[in-house]
């Protein structure tokens, strides 16, 4: 433990707080949540004057471990003395006992189940792993990062899945799913402090409120947020395939408030790997999912892979490689399969050495690079909406956007260089925008409407 400063419990309206967040946008919500509960102390982006000093671990792959290991040391490397480090979320709820015996760099550790009361442990300078998963809700205050007219929302925590590569309802539990009245104050009380745009997320979000005896939870939560006024642009992240119906396909993309943007991790295309991952749905089944999404007028599909996992024949990943060619999906990512303990993937004796595995990981990447660059020339010509993010960091005249449709920060970014209308554009306003070129991964556009 590093020493503490005897005057801590006297200068509380001075101190602090610096936040990694690390992982996925889930953990966002909950690292914002920690932020919510440190009201008292002040944001600051440098690591080196913070009081407090916290990083919420991803512990999913062997990549994600080591970065969240490599920023806890380095944030131990830059901080001052009689600072506070906390080390919070997956990877050190999965590894508690090895990490609190082996990293002497940090105070306090947490896991999963304890970001409420992130202040008491602060406060008192103490460890604690409770035994529940917490999962955030409307009573909470939560500090919005990035953005102040974008906001995520968790749907649920844990996961009924047993996807033989994933470890983490190990962890993280089974499904636990929020009631719509909770999501309809948490995202009523952000329209009214100037949200309009909300990202649903959770592990499995088309099993949403399937532990609470409904299996149209998401369909549900489509009509309730159509209600509340303000919201202008709504999506919903994660979809799996064996809960996942041709029925939300449909509502989705009659919603006038959701847009048709189809997220679901696939992982694979053949009959053969969809079993060996316990992946669910057949493949013709799941052909059929992808197909009418593809077909929704003005789609948009994502997706991600795993390649490399134990069992993956070489004619499996050419098959792969065929559907994500054919099929042409709007944006992808491709993993490569990480070896996770506590899995049924992990005992599997039929494994792929790593040259191999990053080899296929290269060929498909270079596939979606082109399916990708494909999308994006189909939107030059197009007129549709857009939100201005702020400068980009390519030049100074021109202005970061988004189409509205797409997911921030993951689908890419349109660069606005002109516009028709006699007055400054506004970060955070929605406009119509004319796409005039694609140059390199970038399109460029002209505002023409409010």
């Amino acid at each position: 433990m590093a020493d503490i400063d005897k005057s801590w419990k006297t200068n509380i309206a001075h101190r602090t707080v610096h936040l990694v967040s690390l992982g996925c946008t889930k953990n966002l919500i909950d690292s914002e949540v920690m932020l919510g509960r440190l009201n008292g102390y002040k944001i600051i982006d440098d690591p080196s004057e913070a009081d407090v000093i916290i990083v919420n671990t991803c512990g999913f792959i062997q990549s994600a471990k080591e970065e969240s290991l490599d920023t806890i040391l380095s944030m131990h490397d830059v901080r001052k003395e009689n600072s506070v480090l906390v080390m919070s979320g997956c990877l050190s709820e999965r590894y508690k006992e090895e990490l609190q015996a082996d990293l002497s760099e940090v105070d306090i550790f947490t896991g999963v189940g304890d970001y409420d009361i992130i202040d008491e442990l602060v406060e008192q300078k103490r460890s604690q792993f409770s035994d529940k998963v917490f999962l955030a809700d409307e009573t909470l205050d939560r500090v919005v990062t990035g953005s102040n007219f974008h906001a995520y929302i968790k749907l649920s925590e844990g996961c009924n899945q047993t996807c033989a590569f994933c470890a983490i309802p190990n962890f993280k539990g089974k499904l636990q799913s929020r009631t719509i009245e909770s999501i309809v104050i948490e995202v009523t009380n952000m329209v009214a402090n100037g949200y309009y745009d909300f990202s649903f997320v959770s592990q499995d979000s088309s099993s949403y409120m399937r532990d609470l005896g409904f299996n149209d939870g998401i369909e549900q939560l489509i009509d309730a947020i159509e209600q509340i006024e303000g919201v202008k642009s709504a999506r919903i992240l994660y979809l799996y395939p064996s809960t996942t119906t041709i029925g939300l396909i449909e509502k989705i993309a009659s919603s006038k408030i959701f847009h048709s943007y189809y997220d679901m991790p696939l992982q694979h295309s053949t009959a053969h790997m969809l079993k060996i991952m316990k992946r669910g749905k057949g493949v013709e089944k799941l052909k059929e999912l992808m197909d009418a999404m593809k077909n929704v007028k003005d789609s948009f599909v994502r997706s991600t892979f795993i390649v490399g996992h134990p069992g993956e024949t070489q004619e499996d990943f050419e098959q792969l490689c065929e559907y994500v060619r054919d099929f042409k999906f709007d944006r992808a990512n491709v993993f490569s399969y990480s070896d996770e303990e506590d899995t049924s993937a992990y005992e599997n004796e039929d494994k792929i050495s790593q040259e191999i595995i990053d080899e296929r990981a290269g060929i498909l990447g270079d596939i979606i690079e082109q399916t990708t660059k494909q999308s994006l020339e189909a939107e030059v010509g197009k007129t549709f909406e857009i939100v201005i993010e702020g400068e980009s960091d390519e030049h100074e005249y021109l202005l970061s956007a988004r189409k509205l449709a797409w997911e921030r920060d993951i689908d890419g970014e349109i660069y606005i260089n002109d516009s028709e209308l006699n007055e400054k554009l506004k970060y955070g306003e929605i406009y119509t925008a004319k796409i005039t070129e694609l140059a390199g991964d970038k399109l460029l556009g002209t505002v023409i409407n409010v």
